[in-house]
């Protein structure tokens, strides 16, 4: 019987093949986006507590109430925002499962989404698994700020969806408030959803205040925020996210979820419903903690030929290699993870068009390691 694929471009995503090469090769990983440190230990003994104590059965469909409450007192804190727990906050297996579930709620066949390019590769699946099509804005470099003209020229009748990620892997460029005022322009009264991917909303650095949709009113209602519980506590393995949306927008999406994966780990919820009611302050230390790793990354770089514009936010870090090589940037990657023993992520893959990727000489490595393992990695990196 002949199979039809319905994603018939979509291979293994370059995360999964780079953190294989790595460990065939024996490479410092500093490609896919993980820590190699443990999350907080009090969060871990919450979670433990709960494992072993009988709270292993099914948490309600939208998350334990307890938890929902937590993120809507933290948005309300940070963002100035003031949610329903009940009917605007769904706990999600994961950031990715609550995009799938945007999109999907929302999008109809034929209608357009726009997305910047870098792209992270989980939208345009979703989108074309919808009958929707995906048209791509290449953010300017070196900046990787959006380009409002290209934006305004794509949209029309058909654009459905925009889907902002800020901070933005993989790139890490940062959207300032100007960014918003132009996303306001363009929109005017065209009626078009945003999803906020905002899974690196605490990483962000220099002081730069985090561009939540969730603090704009007019563009909040048409929105929907997602978010990463692995991101904020460095326990990316247990792929706990969250979606945040107004009421409407909310009832629609948990109908797609319920049957996605109708529900998230229990014991999990538990501990960190706890965590976030005891450690509040957590989320304000991420900045200077991951800033500190920015910088000694890129310091002990410094005496390298790769070209290096510090990074605005998440914990990946760009590195200019056209000083060094004018391999594609696939290859260089692949090479230098065999060869040199230090794995990374070619952004080009993120791209649509093929003059966009041309001259990209340039790799994305993450710096959520610790000092010692970033060190080593910097030794080899300043050979080349």
């Amino acid at each position: 019987m002949p199979l039809t694929s319905k994603l018939p471009d979509v291979g293994t995503t370059i995360f999964t093949v780079m953190s294989k090469l790595a460990a065939d090769h024996g490479a410092i990983n500093l490609s896919q986006g993980y820590p190699d440190f443990d999350g907080p230990p009090e969060l871990l003994e919450r979670v433990t507590y709960y494992l072993n104590h009988g709270y292993n059965q099914y948490a309600p469909m939208p998350g334990l109430p307890q938890l929902r409450e937590q993120i809507a007192t933290k948005v309300a804190t940070l963002y100035d925002c003031e949610v329903d727990a009940e009917s605007e906050v769904t706990i999600t297996s994961g950031a990715t499962v609550a995009l799938f579930c945007a999109i999907t709620a929302l999008v109809h066949e034929g209608d357009e989404v726009i997305v910047f390019d870098p792209v992270y590769d989980s939208y345009q699946p979703a989108v074309d698994l919808c009958g929707g099509i995906t048209r791509h804005v290449p953010l300017l470099r070196p900046t990787f700020t959006p380009d409002w003209d290209r934006v305004a020229n794509l949209l029309s009748d058909k654009t459905r969806m925009i889907i902002i990620n800020t901070p933005h892997n993989p790139s890490g460029g940062v959207w300032t408030g100007a960014d918003i005022e132009a996303l306001r322009s363009v929109l005017g009264d065209r009626d078009i959803y945003l999803l906020a991917d905002e899974v690196y909303e605490h990483i962000i650095f220099d002081g730069v205040p985090h561009q939540s949709l969730l603090r704009y009113p007019d563009l909040f209602q048409r929105s929907l925020v997602v978010s990463s519980f692995g991101k904020t506590y460095h326990t990316t393995g247990w792929k706990m996210g969250y979606c945040v949306a107004p009421q409407d927008l909310m009832t629609e999406f948990r109908k797609v979820h319920q049957y996605v994966n109708f529900v998230s780990n229990t014991p999990i919820q538990h501990g960190l419903a706890d965590y976030m009611a005891s450690h509040p302050q957590h989320v304000l230390g991420l900045p200077d903690f991951y800033q500190r790793k920015r910088d000694l990354f890129c310091a002990l770089l410094d005496g390298s030929r790769f070209g290096i514009r510090p990074s605005g936010g998440t914990y990946f870090q760009l590195l200019d290699y056209r000083a060094i090589s004018n391999e594609a940037d696939v290859d260089l990657a692949r090479r230098l993870t065999m060869e040199a023993g230090v794995a990374s992520i070619p952004i080009s893959v993120f791209y649509s068009s093929p003059e966009e990727q041309r001259d990209l000489k340039v790799l994305r490595f993450c710096f959520a390691k610790d000092d010692a393992t970033l060190a080593k990695a910097a030794e080899i990196l300043c050979k080349l």
